[in-house]
C-alpha cells in the first residue's frame, strides 16, 4: 500500500500556516492541476487534484487538522478520495472563483446573485478651442436600451408571463458531478435566465429592451483637450437582474483653430507687422481667445519671427493650478507694389546706412 504524504507538504505549506494561506494555496494548486485544465496527462492531474483536496478537506476544518497534527493519518486520514468525509468543506466558495477560468462561467450565479451592472457607452463630442479653454454646456442626443415599457422589461408578451426552465428549476444552472463535487453550468435551455418566455412581446421580440433617443445636457469645464473624458454616472445601459446601469463616457475632441494653435495649457498665434513698425517701433491690438483686443509693445528694431510673451493670456489649468500663456510671433510684412517715390526714399536711406532718424519720419509718412 503506498504511503500517504503528509497533508502540509502536499499544500507546500508549514504546520504553522494560517487558515486564509491554506486555502490560497490549495486554490493554486487546484486551479494547476484540475483534469480540465490538463487535458494533455487528465489521468495524473485527476490523481494529483484528489490528493490536494484531500488535503485541503482536512487542514481547513479546524477540528479535522487538529486531529490530524494530533495522530497524522492514523486518525482516519488516510483512505482514497472516493470514500473521504468531504463534510463542512465549503468548496462552493474556494471553486466560485477557480472554475470561472476552467468552464468559462461561475458556479456563484445562483437565483439571488445575477444582478449584473449594464455596459457602459461613449459619446464623441466635438468643441472649438475657445470651449474648451472657458468651459460651456452641450447638449447631446444619443440612443440607449432601455426597458420594454410595453412588457415592463419582461420580454413576454402583455397579459403573459414567463414560466420556469424545467432543466434548471429556475436557478439558470445545471449541475456536472465529478467525482465528489459538482461543478455549476450555464443551462442551455434558458441561456441562464432561469424562466422560460412561451410568446414573447412584440415590442421589443421578447428581449425586454427596445432602443430609445436621450438628450443630455453635458457640463463642461474649462482647460479641457483632445482626449478627456467626462464620466455621467447611470446614463449608461440599464443592468440586468435589478443591476446598476453603466455609465456615459463623453470623449472630447478640439478642433484646430485658424488663429491659435495650442501646446499644452499655452496658446500660439502670429501678428503681421509692417517693416516700418519694426524698423521704428510702436504698438499694435493681438487677439486673444476672450474676444478681446490685446496692447503689444512692439519695440524699435524688432525682426521678424521675434516672439513675445503675455503672462496669463492662455488656458485654464483643467485641475486649477493657474493659466498658461500666449506667445505672439510677429511677421514683419516685406511692402510690394512700390511707386517710384517709395523705391527712391529706400534707396535713399539705404544709401545712408540707416542713420539719419530724421529721414526715417519721411519714411514712415510715405509708407502709411
Amino acid at each position: 500500500m503506498t504511503q500517504k504524504r503528509d497533508y502540509y507538504e502536499v499544500l507546500g505549506v508549514n504546520r504553522n500556516t494560517g487558515a486564509e494561506d491554506i486555502k490560497a494555496a490549495y486554490r493554486k494548486l487546484a486551479k494547476q492541476y484540475h483534469p480540465d485544465a490538463n487535458q494533455t496527462d487528465k489521468k495524473a492531474a485527476e490523481e494529483k487534484f484528489k490528493e490536494i483536496s484531500e488535503a485541503y478537506a482536512v487542514l481547513s476544518d479546524p477540528e479535522k487538522r487538529a486531529r490530524y497534527d494530533q495522530f497524522g493519518h492514523t486518525g482516519g486520514y488516510g483512505s482514497s478520495a472516493q470514500g473521504f468525509d468531504f463534510s463542512g468543506v465549503d468548496f462552493g466558495d474556494l471553486f466560485g472563483d477557480l472554475f470561472e477560468g476552467v468552464f468559462g462561467t461561475s458556479n456563484r450565479r445562483r437565483e439571488g446573485s445575477r444582478r449584473r451592472k449594464g455596459a457602459d457607452l461613449q459619446y464623441n463630442l466635438e468643441i472649438n478651442l475657445k470651449e474648451a479653454a472657458f468651459g460651456c454646456e452641450k447638449v447631446i442626443r444619443f440612443s440607449r436600451n432601455e426597458g420594454c415599457s410595453a412588457c415592463n422589461g419582461s420580454g413576454a408578451k402583455p397579459g403573459t408571463s414567463k414560466h420556469t426552465c424545467s432543466s434548471c428549476g429556475g436557478s439558470g444552472q445545471v449541475r456536472m458531478t465529478q467525482g465528489f463535487f459538482s461543478v455549476a453550468r450555464t443551462c442551455d435551455r434558458c441561456r441562464g435566465e432561469g424562466s422560460i418566455i412561451d410568446t414573447p412581446c412584440t415590442s421589443c421580440r421578447g428581449t425586454g429592451i427596445i432602443m430609445k433617443a436621450q438628450s443630455i445636457t453635458v457640463k463642461i469645464p474649462a482647460g479641457v483637450d483632445t482626449g478627456s473624458r467626462i464620466r455621467i454616472n447611470g446614463e449608461g445601459e440599464p443592468g440586468s437582474y435589478q443591476g446598476s446601469p453603466g455609465d456615459l463616457y463623453v470623449v472630447l475632441i478640439v478642433r484646430e483653430d485658424e488663429t491659435f494653435k495650442r501646446e499644452g495649457n499655452n496658446i500660439f498665434c502670429d501678428v503681421s507687422i509692417s517693416f516700418v513698425m519694426a524698423a521704428l517701433g510702436g504698438e499694435i491690438d493681438v487677439p486673444s481667445l476672450s474676444g478681446e483686443k490685446i496692447k503689444l509693445k512692439i519695440p524699435v528694431g524688432t525682426q521678424s519671427h521675434t516672439v513675445f510673451r503675455i503672462k496669463g493670456k492662455g488656458i485654464t489649468s483643467l485641475h486649477g493650478y493657474g493659466f498658461g500663456d500666449q506667445y505672439v510671433r510677429t511677421m514683419v510684412a516685406v511692402p510690394t507694389n512700390l511707386n517710384s517715390e517709395q523705391k527712391k526714399l529706400l534707396r535713399d536711406f539705404d544709401d545712408l546706412g540707416g542713420k539719419d532718424k530724421g529721414f526715417m519720419g519721411k519714411v514712415k509718412d510715405v509708407f502709411k
